[in-house]
């Protein structure tokens, strides 16, 4: 069975739908093709943090009604060490803009809601899914879905599908380079039920390791640990974890978590990846087929998104006035903001975490750039300007 549509976009997860509904909004038809159910990915459990031009973009597309509702903005961060809470006031920082806590699995139902809304095409379940001719101006995706044989015809392709997806892994080994950075340590996550015990995030560094305070309602808290990425959940004990959490929270000041039920508990390894180039053809990766960030910096989502808007309006210059060059330069104009998130992921990274070969020296000189970057206003700026995001155009 043949099918054709102007762009075939692979993965339904934030860059892939967006992308969908950017071009819809041009006039552009795209299809969507998905190798999970929709119940799957609306239950993806991700980072939360969306910068103020991510906000900014989905409120004026329309998609910003519940995340204004049920998100919460917030002004500023902690930076937590010594037993010493301080506070980095991003939005006086950074003329007034502000990050909004908003689950990534909200941000897939509202886009996932407006893109069946509009009857665009969206395929879950699609199966053994495989790119071919990708550099022609006739490439193709063949797909199963419902026990049927698909080859859909486009003029460009969005590999939107992940660092396992297909995508990525087609592009040729000769024209691509890799970077790659794996940490030796991983996040233990957990959602738990109970009231905020802070207004806004808590980055905390302890000798005992990192540790993460975050509000995802006002009655479900998400909260991390740093720990070995090879332990197994099972060695931790709900008591085990509040305590650790409790202890690397402390204060002089006798600060108290706030505690409940945990409901969910898992372990993350961390990396950092970057793929050049990050198109091939009439190939183009978005997301996380092309980077991937430490979550410190809660860059994931915004980069995926800062990606997709690059792209569709170099889609609709090349449909509208036939021009060809900010797709050719898609890839260079995504990296230059993918290594400055990578370089802020990482910054954030290095100055909070314990490293299992660290020394005296290297703990003296972290508590030094904590405490540089709490006194100093201009590496305060910095960190800010970071943190809620830097301009698209930037």
């Amino acid at each position: 069975m043949n099918m054709r549509t102007p762009v075939g976009i692979i993965g339904a997860g934030p860059a892939g739908l967006l992308l969908s509904l950017l071009l819809a909004r041009e006039g552009i038809d795209s299809t969507v093709l998905e190798s999970r159910s929709r119940a799957e990915v609306e239950a993806t459990i991700r980072a939360g943090v969306l910068e103020h031009g991510t906000v900014d973009l989905l409120s004026d597309m329309g998609l910003g009604e519940r995340m204004q509702r049920e998100g919460a903005g917030h002004h500023g961060i902690e930076l937590r060490f010594d037993g010493e809470g301080h506070r980095i006031p991003l939005s006086e920082l950074t003329n007034g803009r502000v990050i909004t806590i908003y689950p990534q699995h909200e941000v897939l139902k509202d886009l996932i809601a407006a893109r069946l809304k509009q009857g665009g095409q969206l395929l879950f379940n699609v199966k053994d899914v495989r790119l071919a001719e990708a550099a022609s101006s006739q490439p193709s995706i063949h797909f199963v879905h419902e026990d049927k044989q698909i080859e859909l015809q486009c003029d460009f392709i969005a590999g939107c599908d992940g660092f396992h997806g297909v995508s990525r892994a087609s592009l040729p080994e000769a024209i691509q380079t890799v970077f790659t950075r794996f940490y030796p340590f991983g996040w233990l996550g957990i959602l738990m039920q109970a009231p905020p015990s802070a207004q806004e995030l808590i980055y905390a560094y302890s000798d005992r390791g990192f540790a993460l305070v975050s509000t995802r309602s006002p009655e479900l808290q998400r909260m991390y640990l740093q720990c070995d990425p090879q332990d197994d959940i099972a060695n931790w004990t709900d008591e085990m974890i509040l305590e650790e959490l409790q202890a690397r929270l402390a204060t002089t000041d006798h600060w108290q978590l706030r505690v409940g039920p945990i409901i969910q508990k898992s372990i993350l390894a961390m990396r950092s990846f970057v793929i050049e180039p990050m198109q091939y053809g009439r190939l183009f990766l978005a997301g996380d087929a092309a980077h991937i960030v430490p979550p410190t910096g809660a860059k994931g989502l915004n980069l995926a998104v800062a990606d997709v808007r690059h792209l569709a309006h170099a889609l609709s210059l090349f449909y509208k006035e036939h021009r060809t060059d900010l797709l050719e330069a898609y890839s260079t104009t995504c990296l230059r903001r993918v290594w400055r998130a990578e370089h802020f992921s990482w910054w954030m990274t290095s100055m909070l975490h314990r490293f299992p070969d660290d020394d005296p020296f290297q703990q003296r000189m972290q508590r030094a750039q904590l405490d540089y970057t709490v006194r100093s206003r201009a590496a305060a700026t910095s960190l800010a300007e970071n943190y809620v995001g830097l301009p698209f155009e930037w």
